[in-house]
């Protein structure tokens, strides 16, 4: 009875995310003023991309975006309602990220929960559960012609999605099924609000560059130019 009751949440909060980034995916096509067939192809792309290669990957059955019709529904709905108003402004800039951020954990765990359902190993999991958070969204861009927001220079996203996957199938793995789905959906959707709050990004590839370190840290280069100033040579070093 509990272990429904939770699942029932879960479909909730599932269902709650594939709006929210069903309207994202429509604000975006706002953006980029396309016709009502764009609105609901971002909007379908953006809330049920990732749960369907999570499915097609996972190969047991139809994936659930075809067989439970509320899934699609819901994303179509989002695509109506940004192509017939506005969605922008103060109150959506607020409640977007948390609801973002709610069906990221969501969805991570939700994804690695079903890749160990189907006899699948904790690696195979945390990649499926990954997947199925960011997967829409990577898609929609590849769509529009963008790199993926993922793939750097944004805060903390695929790295939230892993850390609520991980979270799940370590507790899994330990016997709290239950409580890893909740434990996860709270670790992904928190960090994830962190890293906006604070501006968490990861490093880029040139991020501990010499040069980089130098420009960043200024007294750096001053020491080295007094010391070459100084018109001493260094010390040997000691014979071993």
């Amino acid at each position: 009875m509990q272990s429904e009751s939770v699942s029932d949440v879960f479909r909730v909060l599932d269902l709650t995310g594939v709006l929210g980034n069903a309207l994202l995916g429509g604000v975006i096509a706002r953006r980029e003023r396309l016709d009502p067939i764009g609105f609901a192809t971002l909007a379908v792309l953006s809330g049920l991309g990732g749960g369907i290669i999570r499915d097609v990957l996972l190969q047991h059955g139809p994936p659930v975006a075809l067989t439970d019709h509320a899934y699609l529904l819901t994303a179509l709905f989002g695509a109506a309602v940004t192509f017939l108003l506005r969605v922008r402004g103060r109150a959506w800039d607020r409640l977007w990220p948390v609801v973002d951020a709610v069906a990221l954990g969501c969805w991570a765990t939700a994804g690695a929960q079903k890749t160990l359902e189907a006899g699948l190993g904790w690696l195979p999991a945390l990649l499926l559960g990954t997947v199925t958070a960011v997967g829409g969204g990577a898609v929609r861009d590849l769509v529009l012609r963008r790199v993926p927001g993922i793939l750097g220079g944004n805060t903390l996203y695929a790295t939230a999605a892993l850390v609520g996957a991980g979270a799940l199938v370590w507790l899994s793995e330990t016997g709290h099924p239950t409580a890893g789905s909740v434990v996860g959906l709270l670790s992904g959707a928190g960090l994830c609000l962190a890293a906006r709050w604070r501006g968490w990004i990861l490093p880029s590839a040139d991020a501990w560059s010499p040069a980089l370190v130098v420009r960043r840290h200024p007294h750096l280069r001053s020491r080295g130019g007094r010391r070459r100033r100084s018109g001493h040579p260094p010390k040997p070093a000691p014979d071993a």
